[in-house]
Parts: C-alpha cells; sequence; structure tokens
C-alpha cells in the first residue's frame, strides 16, 4: 500500500521514498487511530500527511521517552539541536536525517509556513520545564503549539476551499489535545505533568495535591465533566470547518473528528475513573464509523478523476 501511495504522490526518488516510508511506519506503529483516518485520504495524499506525523512522533518521543535515561536539561538540549537543524535546513530542504528528508519534501510541495514548526519545538521544549499550568489561557500556549498548529500544517494538504478553515482546524486540533489530557491524567501524573488548568480544577475544590492522589472523587469527576465540556464545545465549532476542505478530504477529517472526540464520551462511559482505567473507543464504535466513512472516501475518489 505505501509503495502505490508513494506512486500516486509522484514520489519517486529512492531516498525519499525510505524516509516517507519511515514516518509511515511511525504513524502505523503509534498512532492507531490518526493513521486509520488517513487511510480515508486519496493515495497521493497520504504520504503527506505521514510525514507531518513522523515529524511530530520523533520530537515527542526525544520529550516523553520513559526508558530513557536523560535528564530533562539532556533532552532538552538533544531537542533544541534537533530542532535548530531542521529549521536551519527548512529553506533549502537538504537534509540526511531519515525522518526529516520527507518532511522538509512536504513542507516545500505545500508551502507550510516554518512558524508551525517553531512553535510546534517550543511547546515540546515547555514540556521539559512546565509541569503544571494556572489558567487555560497559560496552557494554550503549550495546546496552539503542540496541537492547533498541526492543524494549521495539514489544511494546505486538505486543499481548503476557504480561509476559514486554518481557524476551525486549530479548534479541532485543540479539542483533540484536550480530550487526550483528560483521558491521560493518570499517565500525564507519571510523568510529573498536569495539562488541567488549576484554576479551573480549584473551582471544583480539586487541589493539585487533590490531583495526584488519584481518586476519582465527585469533586474530581466535576471539575473533569467541567472539562469535557470544553471539548466538545470546540468540537462543534470546528465542524463547519470540515466542508470547507477538499470533498475527497472530508472523510478522513470527519472521522477523526468522531473518533478523537468520542474519547470523551468513553471517559464518560466509565464515570470518569481515570485513574482505574483508560477510556478507548471501542472497536465497534470504530468500524462502525470507519466502514461507512471508507466507501464514501472511495466513491468520492473516483468522482473526482472523472
Amino acid at each position: 500500500m505505501s509503495k502505490s501511495d508513494l506512486d500516486a504522490a509522484g514520489i519517486l526518488d529512492p531516498e525519499l521514498r525510505a524516509s516517507y516510508e519511515l514516518c509511515r511506519q511511525l504513524n502505523a506503529a503509534h498512532g492507531k487511530t490518526y493513521y486509520l483516518a488517513t487511510l480515508l485520504l486519496p493515495p497521493a495524499k497520504r504520504p503527506y500527511v505521514h510525514a507531518l506525523y513522523g515529524f511530530a512522533r520523533y520530537a515527542d518521543e526525544i520529550v516523553d521517552d520513559l526508558a530513557s535515561t536523560l535528564s530533562d536539561a539532556q533532552k532538552a538540549e538533544q531537542l533544541k539541536t534537533w530542532g535548530d537543524n531542521f529549521l536551519a535546513l527548512y529553506d533549502s530542504g537538504e537534509t540526511d536525517d531519515a525522518v526529516c528528508k520527507a518532511v522538509l519534501d512536504t513542507v516545500r510541495r505545500w508551502n507550510i509556513p516554518r512558524e508551525h514548526f517553531e512553535a510546534f519545538l517550543h511547546s515540546m521544549t515547555m514540556d521539559l520545564t512546565v509541569s503544571t499550568y494556572r489558567t487555560y489561557e497559560d496552557l494554550y500556549e503549550y495546546v496552539y503549539g503542540s496541537a492547533a498548529v498541526i492543524g494549521l500544517q495539514m489544511v494546505p494538504i486538505l486543499e481548503p476551499t476557504d480561509q476559514k478553515a486554518y481557524e476551525h482546524a486549530m479548534e479541532l486540533g485543540v479539542a483533540f489535545q484536550l480530550a487526550n489530557f483528560i483521558r491521560d491524567v493518570n499517565e500525564d501524573l507519571d510523568r510529573g505533568r498536569i495539562y488541567l488548568p488549576l484554576d479551573e480544577l480549584a473551582e471544583f475544590g480539586v487541589t493539585e495535591e487533590v490531583l495526584k492522589k488519584r481518586v476519582a472523587t465527585p469533586e474530581v469527576k466535576a471539575a473533569l465533566k467541567a472539562q469535557i465540556a470544553r471539548v466538545k464545545e470546540l468540537e462543534e465549532r470546528s465542524r463547519i470547518g470540515i466542508t470547507m476542505l477538499s470533498p475527497v478530504a472530508q472523510p478522513c477529517i470527519e472521522t477523526a473528528r468522531v473518533l478523537y472526540c468520542g474519547i470523551v464520551d468513553a471517559v464518560e462511559g466509565i464515570d470518569y475513573e481515570v485513574f482505574q482505567k483508560r477510556a478507548t473507543v471501542s472497536l465497534p464504535r470504530r468500524l462502525r464509523v470507519a466502514i461507512p466513512a471508507w466507501w464514501q472516501a472511495r466513491k468520492l475518489w473516483r468522482k473526482a478523476a472523472f
């Protein structure tokens, strides 16, 4: 499948193909829901989405590899060296880095602004220096770079028909990220981080110390319910943006919306017991969403070919 996708995208250079394939493998191994949604894109677009995922995943591995023996300071230096090298080569597009070769090719083909990658790298660095966020405004500095810019990077590949699609892509990206934060409260505590705004938790009588006890008290559940409300609001505002993308791209993003934002439905389904269980979108639910989307996508590809 990967070879045919690369052929369809006109990516013929052997080294470049190898880089795109590595990014695809990273996507398939670490972003299963994201990868599933990507398969709903026309084959010619998939390699570019895999490349953007590969960039984000590689940086995230530097920061969050729990098996790493490096200190946060050493990780920060490694991330800075890798990120600075990428940005230095942004204009020329020439690199020997196995991941960045495909990323820089994607940047060139789709004219993706450098500032989006700068913002992403800034947020990854924040993960090594910031452990809590007092307000949502404080947190938004992080989620802009870690999530909103992912949407901004994607939009050119999805060929928008309206520039407002960029604003709505940011909303959807942030909704995805906030849903992950709610699901992953327990895992993030293991990493020494809390991604829920402490001032908002305090409105329900939940302090940092209370959260670290890892008990879903009525107060904690009420606080999580309020955070879920923000995800659903962002999701609802973003939906119009999907209609502003190329028709052939819409099944992919719609499927991603339903599955990713469905994480908060899963949290509700386990009665907010995020410390004892991991909320997941069930396989039957994924199939009920993905299979009709697949047939719709194929019809749109055929229509676009004529």
